[in-house]
């Protein structure tokens, strides 16, 4: 996973800037300008686009800074730990990532 910070200069008003979390050219979740919460996308975008656009590359991943009090942590079967939002019934493995759904929801919610 990669994390990029947009830095495009774009003109008074017209377009905000937003970190992005890539998984290879796929654009798995951002987080607006201003905020911390990362919106995770149910399926990820695909070739996500960055002709035109400047960015840069952040060696601390601003994804999981982010914790609330509602969020579970769960272990994957490969070691990893994934957070789960039980309201939201999102995961950040990537079995939800490419598919939009996974077994650590699954398993949380009947």
């Amino acid at each position: 996973m990669e994390a990029l910070r947009e830095t495009t200069v774009w003109g008074k008003g017209i377009v905000s800037n937003h970190t992005y979390l890539l998984d290879g050219s796929n654009l798995v979740a951002y987080i607006k300008i201003g905020e911390t919460t990362p919106f995770y996308f149910k399926n990820p975008i695909k070739n996500f686009d960055k002709r035109g656009r400047k960015f840069e590359v952040l060696k601390k991943n601003p994804f999981k800074v982010v914790k609330d009090a509602s969020m579970i942590e769960v272990k994957g079967s490969n070691g990893a730990t994934y957070t789960i939002d039980p309201e939201a019934k999102t995961c950040t493995c990537p079995g939800y990532t490419f598919r939009g759904v996974c077994k650590h929801i699954t398993g949380l919610v009947k």
